[in-house]
């Protein structure tokens, strides 16, 4: 047996308890070669050289992971303290019907950054030019989600999703400087409430309130999966930095998390002594072993992985209702936008190291370069915090 899989058992096994102290029947993993259904990319098991990829940047990804210690030169948490509002870009997107719904920041070109519009528009802009490099339109409701797909060697993609049912990619054009259409994605019957770039960069997955979850080939723009339709509605989702989990947020508090090679359920999450509510954002820890979600309306939960327990909770007040949680790359900070604006937090120590409030809602936020800028959506603003000159 490979060391990959006697991995995934041991992961595996320690899902399956919690399922069955949650009185949950556990899906068999499978091991060897898969084969696509009859109807392969609709409702099937990825194909084998899919799986393939993916276990290989699973076993590249977990080794590094499981060694890693916080990046050199990211900001520690005690600096973040002193974070302050440093730049704020005014009048994005259109005044009607105004608001910022998403925003992501690129890697390669740290000054760049995506913003998605209730005006239905995903615009490229480039905080050092302090110009609007793009603005590409097709979307024909609000646009849920924006990303890029940035993989050395190849054109820079930009990737979207909304709640007109379908999901969109632009490419850069070298000799235009342009980004031009690659496909429209139109699988989904509802809302794609989910956009997530594998880390294999090769596919793309979006969930959808349909009640299912698909995977896109980004080289030749195919359909690999569509999963069957669950028992409930998808209200957001996550990747795994490993890449072989895919969690997802329903409207009924839980969060269900799937074997990305699969489509099993490999847990089903639910928080203790709350009202029902909708989980509408989560995002895996760097390392891998936490995953951040809303545990009520108004509190953050940190649920540990490796004991599938929510591992802890923060109270944020009655009146702050959970927009956006994230961690950033190097796994000490994490962070929270909503109706009462943004704040950060240690990552084990549950430190509260600052927050903001002074522009209202912050709808959406990214960590920039280093952690060492935090960006935030704010109305139509973007709005960049970080240490004082």
């Amino acid at each position: 047996m490979s060391a990959f899989f006697s991995e995934f058992l041991t992961f595996y096994r320690a899902l399956a308890n919690v399922q069955a102290s949650m009185g949950v029947a556990p899906a068999a993993p499978t091991e060897g070669d898969v084969e696509m259904s009859e109807e392969a990319g609709t409702v099937g098991i990825l194909p084998e050289k899919v799986v393939a990829q993916i276990d290989e940047t699973h076993q590249t990804l977990s080794v590094l992971r499981k060694k890693r210690k916080p990046p050199a030169g990211y900001i520690a948490p005690t600096q973040v303290k002193t974070f302050t509002a440093t730049h704020t870009i005014p009048s994005l997107h259109s005044a009607s019907p105004a608001g910022i719904t998403s925003i992501a920041i690129s890697t390669s070109n740290p000054s760049q950054f995506l913003t998605g519009g209730n005006d239905k528009i995903v615009q490229l802009y480039d905080r050092g030019t302090d110009k609007v490099l793009a603005s590409l339109k097709g979307h024909t409701k609000k646009v849920n989600h924006v990303a890029f797909r940035e993989r050395e060697g190849e054109p820079t993609m930009i990737l979207s999703a909304g709640a007109d049912k379908i999901a969109r990619v632009w490419s850069h054009d070298a000799t235009s400087g342009e980004y031009i259409p690659r496909t429209t994605i139109k699988t989904h019957k509802s809302e794609v409430t989910g956009l997530a770039v594998h880390p294999t960069s090769t596919l793309l997955a979006l969930a959808s309130a349909d009640k299912t979850y698909s995977l896109h080939d980004l080289t030749t723009f195919g359909q690999i999966y569509r999963s069957p339709e669950s028992l409930e509605i998808f209200s957001s989702m996550a990747i795994h930095p490993d890449g072989t989990l895919l969690a997802m947020g329903t409207p009924t508090s839980t969060i269900q998390i799937f074997d990305i090679r699969s489509g099993d359920v490999a847990a089903t999450l639910v928080p203790s002594d709350s009202a029902p509510f909708t989980v509408n954002s989560l995002n895996f820890s760097e390392n891998g072993y936490h995953l951040l979600a809303p545990a009520s309306l108004s509190t953050l939960g940190i649920w540990d992985l490796r004991k599938q327990r929510l591992g802890h909770s923060i109270p944020l007040g009655d009146n702050f209702k959970v927009n956006k949680v994230a961690y950033d790359f190097s796994a000490q900070l994490l962070g929270v936008a909503g109706t009462e604006g943004l704040r950060v937090f240690a990552h084990k120590s549950w430190e509260e190291l600052v927050r903001f409030e002074e522009g209202g809602e912050v709808s959406d936020f990214a960590f920039g370069s280093r952690s060492k800028e935090i960006w935030g959506a704010n109305g139509r603003d973007v709005r960049i915090w970080g240490s004082p000159s």
